[in-house]
């Protein structure tokens, strides 16, 4: 009788790690796929800068242009600035299937990314 409580024993032992390891190797995958979310999210904003100011300068060089063609720098400056109010228009108006989808679409595909899982 006492060797079947002996062995019940050292099975709960052994349940009771496997359970710990497992609850250890959830908390490990799910540290390393917010890692590797915040670390696309910062390269994203990186790349998000750049191409702003990118915008920029190209908005100032091309409303100087256009104000030397007209011959009135404001007029040039006013008229990339419509050029630019009718793009954020267009955008926001779109922003479901331009911005949210495929953001929605990339945080799911990073977060569940299969082949990085190993299923025991």
């Amino acid at each position: 009788m006492e060797k079947v409580f002996s062995k019940i024993g050292e099975m709960t032992d052994n349940i009771r790690e496997y359970i710990n390891t497992r609850i250890e190797a959830v908390k490990i995958r799910t540290a390393e796929k917010v890692s590797a979310l915040i670390a696309n999210a910062m390269a994203g904003l990186v790349v998000v800068m750049v191409m702003f100011f990118f915008v920029l300068f190209a908005g100032t060089a091309l409303s100087f242009v256009v104000g030397a063609w007209i011959g009135k720098t404001w007029a040039g400056f006013l008229i990339v600035a419509f050029i630019f109010l009718l793009a954020g228009i267009i955008i926001w108006t779109a922003r479901g299937k331009l911005i949210r989808l495929p953001l929605m679409n990339a945080m799911i595909r990073q977060l569940t990314n299969e082949e990085d899982d190993e299923e025991d």
